[in-house]
This record gives structure tokens, C-alpha cells and sequence, in this order.
């Protein structure tokens, strides 16, 4: 089954605290989620494999510590994925930035992607998808589902907030799939919010309600 990995760094939860908190405006809201997403792809990168490399410093020749593979894509879940791609790739230059957009249903009222843009690399690279929010899940399985299909090598979820409900249908759909997140959150009410949870997290980033 998937690894969950909940971060518990104490500047991670001070600043998803802040985040909670319906009096905070959306430029606010914008950067906590951007220092977020940085704060927590310390965590999402740290296993990356390393390799040995040969510099000259100021004072000698010597053997170094550098990434084995510098191919990383960051994919946010349009909107509110959005938000936390800068703060990944602030961390990363070096990454590539993909977008999957996705659209309820009205029928099936699954999601359904209306716009796909991966690097055309894809399948070399590790990928990080990002989302704000892992409600019921549908989402970001058929995110993953996308990128899959495009033959990514691995693939990692990161999220700020989780419900108990989504990680178990992420589980299931993709046990290979490892979830970085900031919190799992107590459960989802009768409309598929996530409580206590943040509020829309696309409309808080945008300004849009």
C-alpha cells in the first residue's frame, strides 16, 4: 500500500494553522500556501539518490554529493494545484512544469481531464503531482491515472490537507503512489469538503468567493 507521510515540521503546521483560519485574506493565503509547498518538498525530495562528482574548490580538488537525476516534473491539478507549484519549483529549478486540468462529470460526476501538458520527457522523470486538498480522492487518482498513462518512472502525491476518505481511495487505486501531507483532517461532510479543512482552496488562492 502507499506510504503516507504526514509532515510535522513545526513551521509546516504554524503556517497550515494560518492557513485554516477563514479571516485570512487571499494574497496571505497565496504565500502560506507557496512557503508550504517549499517547506514540505523538503520532505517530498529527501530520498532522492545521489551520486559522486568531482570540483575544484577555492582550496582543492575534491569528491562532492549531487543529484543522480535531475529530472523531475511538477504537475499541479488545476486550480488551486496552481498554488503550490512555484514553492516546489523554487526548490527545484531544474524541474519541469506539467498541467493536468480535470472537470466533474455531470453524468458520472467523476472527473474527467479537459486539458492535458506534460514535458515530453515524461516517462524519464520523476514526477511530483500537486494539490492543496485530498477530499475524495477522485481527483488526484485520475491525475495519477494521467500521468501513468504518459509512462512516468515514479510518482509522488503532495498535499496540504487530507481526508481519511481520500487516502484510502488513493490507496487502493494506486498502492504504489506514495501521499505527502501536512494533515489528515477528521473526515468529509455531506458535500465533500473537508472538515475542519480550510474551505475551497481555489477560490481562497483566487480570490474567487
Amino acid at each position: 500500500m502507499s506510504n503516507v507521510i504526514v509532515i510535522d515540521h513545526p513551521l509546516v503546521q504554524h503556517k497550515l494553522s494560518l492557513l485554516r483560519d477563514k479571516d485570512t485574506g487571499a494574497k496571505s493565503f497565496r504565500e502560506l500556501v507557496n512557503e508550504l509547498a517549499l517547506l514540505m518538498g523538503y520532505e517530498v525530495t529527501k530520498n532522492l539518490p545521489l551520486k559522486d562528482a568531482v570540483i575544484e574548490t577555492p582550496m582543492q580538488v575534491t569528491t562532492v554529493k549531487i543529484l543522480e537525476n535531475e529530472k523531475i516534473a511538477v504537475v499541479p491539478i488545476l486550480r488551486a494545484g496552481l498554488g503550490m507549484a512555484d514553492g516546489i519549483m523554487n526548490l527545484i529549478p531544474n524541474a519541469k512544469l506539467g498541467h493536468i486540468g480535470l472537470y466533474r462529470n455531470p453524468d458520472t460526476l467523476m472527473p474527467t481531464s479537459y486539458y492535458v501538458k506534460l514535458p515530453i520527457d515524461i516517462e524519464e522523470r520523476e514526477t511530483i503531482i500537486v494539490d492543496p486538498m485530498l477530499a475524495t480522492g477522485n481527483s488526484a487518482i485520475e491525475a495519477v491515472n494521467v500521468v501513468k498513462n504518459a509512462n512516468s518512472k515514479s510518482i509522488r502525491l503532495v498535499c496540504l490537507i487530507a481526508a481519511p476518505e481520500g487516502i484510502e481511495a488513493m490507496q487502493k487505486a494506486h498502492p504504489d503512489v506514495d501521499i505527502y501531507v501536512a494533515s489528515i483532517d477528521e473526515k468529509l461532510d455531506d458535500h465533500g469538503y473537508i472538515v475542519p479543512g480550510l474551505g475551497d482552496a481555489g477560490d481562497r488562492l483566487f480570490g474567487t468567493k
